[in-house]
């Protein structure tokens, strides 16, 4: 069944892995049938800081940011990817998630779930994360429990509503073994094709 899919590139430069990635997959998802929408972050001007407002005054959004916000609000199926930088989000893109992930359009403080917390107003929707790093995936699981992932997965995008929440992994993305970038291309297509 075709997807609405809204993919971001978080990498903040211009060329990289991540865009090869997003590339690849973007032009499989569309060969396949389904409907894209791709966003590089490198691409985009915004203030980060969601400033010092509260969720009552919450600081205006620049037209590409409501672009964002409108295409995640449309999308089946979002696929965000991004570099690990030190561990978290690149300061951009932690910017953007900052400023695009609103009270009253991705959850809302006006219901509440079971448990106490503000209600999600994204359900309906998958999401398929591609994290590139140099940091192996066993050492991320053994000395940081997967924190970027349990983030992404319970604090950001499954607060939201998105669910199921996948991930998939590259390193070394600095310095790739030979072959590696092209494993991971052809991993994409299949993605992309199936729209996951």
């Amino acid at each position: 069944m075709p997807q609405r899919i809204f993919i971001l590139n978080g990498h903040p430069g211009p060329s990289s892995v991540t865009r090869q990635a997003v590339d690849r997959y973007a032009a499989a998802a569309i060969a396949a049938g389904h409907d894209v929408r791709l966003s590089q972050l490198s691409d985009l001007s915004f203030d980060p800081d969601r400033g010092r407002a509260g969720y009552a005054n919450a600081k205006p959004l620049e037209p590409i940011l409501e672009q964002a916000l409108e295409n995640l609000e449309w999308c089946s199926h979002f696929v965000l990817a991004f570099p690990l930088w030190w561990g978290g989000f690149p300061a951009k893109l932690k910017g953007w998630i900052d400023r695009v992930f609103v009270n009253g359009r991705t959850f809302t403080t006006d219901k509440t779930t079971s448990i106490g917390l503000p209600a999600p107003m994204l359900q309906g929707r998958s999401a398929r994360v591609l994290i590139t790093s140099d940091t192996p995936r066993s050492f991320l699981w053994l000395a940081y429990r997967d924190a970027i992932l349990r983030q992404l997965k319970g604090q950001i995008l499954g607060f939201c509503g998105f669910k199921p929440v996948k991930f998939t992994f590259f390193a070394p993305a600095s310095h790739p073994k030979p072959g590696t970038v092209d494993k991971l291309l052809v991993q994409m297509d299949e993605l992309g094709r199936a729209g996951r």
